[in-house]
């Protein structure tokens, strides 16, 4: 019995011994889950108890507030604003930008301590060689008057004496700057800086100590523990000593005596505050180089040199230019090897990713190519060879190579013949006999790419040569990007709005009128217009009815509708009115600091177009010209229900901010040959009008004013950037444009031009000439 009943419980447990692992395993969970519902109904069993209690009612209140204030903790809740009546209303002043309001600061501000005799020399190699690495940088000198170089700050305090120049310099930088930087870095103008390491120095360290760190000399017959940093190589100062440092500056002036500036202010922080100099904190070293007289940068290497921070004493201008290059292609290397080591681990992880190798893009780390979604997004590409362009900024179909375009070429065929050299020495040398094609297109999202075919000259180690064509591909990427500085603007500036007319559109400025009065007026815009009545000859005289006689009614009866609205008219007599006499007329009767909006009969500003012409048009910096979007002739745009890209389909675009609910709108373009809207401010138009009458005199410039916008005028006798962009708030119906024949050549070109291209898109021309012909052959 004993035999078969264990040979029984073998075979089973054979048969159950994969199963073990999966029983063992559901068993110990089970259990684990139960434990774990213990314990939390243990947990809860009090709290239950305390909170509830009997049926009638809760046994402990204070458990009772505490449960509901937990649960109101969840529920959000809506805090009605209430203002007392009784006290006064105060307005909030915002500030002017954000980064006040939020107390940031700037990171380092740099002084250069300087003298009469290195002013010019010195302190402007040091400007020339890190200027553009700081936020700001501001050179002291104790010059009374001194004159101040070009693109240099100084700030003259009117005594030499060294430890009157360093009081004065620290009293500056706390009166001025103390609430706007938190480091503040103090060099001489015999001192190279190597920037880039510099502020690399001053994002590692906290902000919130009192440092005073640079290279730590020893004071005569003082103990170890009294350091003060030596001047020559600079040293850093935190905001927090300076604020601490500054109501002991005058009793450290009458008290100390030192014919240095760096001890003086080495003394006056041990007496009063302390503080030491240090050239280690935070595990970060303060690295300088004390150059030998007439040694030679490029020859220097050792590892004190090639690590400095700054290099002390430089003695003259050339020798900072020599110390900059020679630092400059050390970061320089430094960069391409650490691209190298990064390309190197991008190709090893790219091979563990699903694409493999297939997803490597070149050049490796740079982003892969612009995918196009539709034929609209394609990116084209520009052809050019060494002497012509075939893509041309008005149109042309071939233009001369020229300026920077020219430049960019040959520094794109310079450097694919360099690292064709690079590749393949000393095997092979190349030389470039011409340029055969070339193409280059702009990727927004890696840079400019270029491909070239070229024909070269191969020549070996032994002298054999032959001539080759190749086809090399090239990317100039985008750089970081940098913020351009420029003029503040705001929303509050008043447009003046200047809107001239003929007779013969006398009708449609009373719908001019009425939109001005919807859009401008009833939301209160801070605007004002101004009607240029443009009489003819033989129009408006005596006895003669007023053409503008509805135009001034309507003016005064939006005057009457809404008190403190302005609406002034100016009357002029001209047989052939030209844009640039007629702005004549209107900028002599307004102040230099007036913002002009040159507008049409047709054009229907609105709040939003008033806004981007405050902020587009800059005082001293910048001209608005925006382009209005012009809808096609109805008779041959019908209405469409999903209008496409115009000229490319069946259906022309819609107006952009069009009302869907006033059905399909027509289609249209954006008028790049029409403008005559633009933003700019009176002082900038008075100027470019001075530069016309200077350049041409008498008849000449009589002819030039017959053939010029106001546009013109910017674009040719004006230094000032002439903005020039779609405004799609700018939506005109369609019309029929007055070309005169007196008109300049080029504009009346222009003017056909628009006419013709306003009609409507390929597809509906297109369409209008076959019914045509259709209803002709029958």
């Amino acid at each position: 019995m004993t035999g078969p009943t264990t040979m029984r419980l073998s075979s089973l447990l054979a048969l159950l011994r994969p199963a073990l692992p999966l029983i063992l395993g559901l068993s110990l969970g089970c259990s684990l889950s139960l434990l774990r519902v213990s314990w939390i109904q243990g947990e809860g069993e009090e709290p239950c108890v305390d909170a509830v209690g009997e049926p009638g009612g809760p046994q402990n209140p204070d458990a009772k507030s505490r449960l509901d204030q937990s649960d109101e903790d969840f529920k959000p809740r809506i805090v009605p604003y209430y203002r007392d009546p009784n006290k006064p209303y105060k307005k909030v002043l915002r500030t002017r930008y954000i980064q006040t309001e939020l107390g940031s600061r700037e990171r380092l501000l740099v002084a250069v301590l300087t003298s009469r005799a290195t002013l010019a020399t010195l302190a402007v190699a040091v400007n020339r060689t890190v200027a553009h690495h700081f936020p700001r940088l501001l050179y002291f000198t104790g010059q009374r008057g001194a004159r101040a170089p070009v693109g240099m700050q100084v700030v003259s305090h009117g005594d030499e004496r060294p430890a009157w120049l360093m009081s004065e310099t620290l009293r500056h930088l706390h009166t001025h700057f103390g609430a706007d930087y938190d480091w503040f870095f103090i060099m001489q103008d015999d001192t190279y800086v190597q920037a880039p390491r510099l502020a690399a120095l001053v994002g590692h360290l906290s902000i919130n100590q009192d440092l005073y760190l640079g290279r730590a000399e020893e004071f005569i017959g003082a103990g170890e523990q009294a350091r003060y940093c030596h001047g020559g190589f600079g040293y850093l100062l935190s905001r927090s000593l300076l604020l601490r440092l500054r109501p002991h500056l005058d009793g450290c002036r009458g008290d100390i005596l030192s014919a240095r500036p760096d001890e003086w202010l080495g003394r006056c922080l041990i007496d009063s505050l302390g503080v030491g100099c240090v050239s280690q904190h935070q595990g970060q070293q303060y690295r300088s180089f004390e150059l030998a007289k007439n040694r030679d940068p490029e020859k220097e290497g050792s590892v004190a040199f090639l690590n400095a921070f700054a290099v002390h004493p430089v003695s003259e201008g050339t020798l900072m230019y020599r110390l900059h290059k020679r630092f400059s292609a050390l970061e320089l290397e430094r960069a391409y090897s650490e691209i190298e080591q990064l390309q190197a681990q991008i190709r090893n992880l790219t091979m563990l990713t699903p694409e493999g190798e297939a997803g490597l893009s070149w050049p490796v780390g740079l982003p892969a190519p612009f995918t196009p979604h539709s034929r609209f997004e394609v990116l084209g590409w520009d052809y050019f060879t060494e002497q012509h362009t075939f893509s041309c900024a008005d149109g042309a179909p071939k233009c001369p190579l020229q300026g920077a375009s020219r430049a960019d070429v040959g520094d794109a065929v310079d450097t694919a013949l360099e690292q064709l050299n690079r590749r393949y020495q000393p095997r092979l040398r190349f030389q470039k006999q011409r340029l055969l094609n070339g193409y280059r297109r702009f990727d927004p999202a890696r840079g400019m790419e270029y491909t070239l075919d070229l024909l070269l000259e191969a020549v070996t180690q032994r002298g054999h040569r032959r001539a080759l064509a190749r086809r090399v591909s090239l990317l100039r990427p985008l750089s970081r990007v940098e913020i351009l500085p420029m003029p503040y603007v705001t929303e509050a500036t008043r447009v003046q709005l200047v809107l001239p007319l003929l007779v013969a559109e006398a009708t449609a400025a009373l719908a001019f009128l009425e939109a001005f009065a919807a859009s401008v007026l009833e939301p209160r815009e801070h605007a004002l217009l101004t009607l240029l009545l443009v009489y003819g000859p033989q129009e408006g005289g005596r006895g003669a009815p007023d053409p503008f006689l509805g135009v001034k009614a309507a003016a005064a009866e939006l005057e009457r509708r809404y008190p403190g609205a302005r609406l002034a008219w100016l009357a002029v007599r001209a047989e052939a009115p030209s844009q640039v006499r007629l702005m004549d007329v209107v900028s002599k009767k307004h102040p230099v600091d007036t913002l002009f909006f040159l507008t049409t009969v047709w054009t229907r500003p609105g709040p939003e177009v008033l806004n981007r012409c405050r902020m587009n048009a800059i005082s001293g910096w910048q001209a608005f010209f925006p382009v209005h979007f012009q809808e096609f002739n109805p008779a041959l745009s019908p209405q469409r229900s999903a209008p496409g890209p115009a000229g490319a389909g069946p259906d022309p675009p819609s107006p952009p901010g069009a009302d869907p609910s006033r059905g399909a709108p027509v289609g249209g373009r954006f008028d790049r040959q029409a403008s005559a809207e633009g933003c700019f401010y009176n002082a900038d138009y008075l100027a470019a009008r001075a530069r016309l009458a200077g350049e041409l005199a008498g008849q000449e410039e009589e002819e030039a004013l017959e053939g010029l916008e106001v546009m013109d005028v910017f674009l040719r006798f004006s230094g000032l950037h002439l903005f020039r962009a779609v405004e799609p708030g700018l939506v005109q119906k369609f019309s029929m444009r007055d070309c005169s024949p007196r008109l300049s050549e080029d504009l009346y070109h222009r003017c056909r031009l628009s006419n013709l291209e306003g009609l409507g898109g390929r597809a509906q021309l297109a369409m209008a000439l076959f019914e045509q012909e259709q209803a002709n052959s029958t």
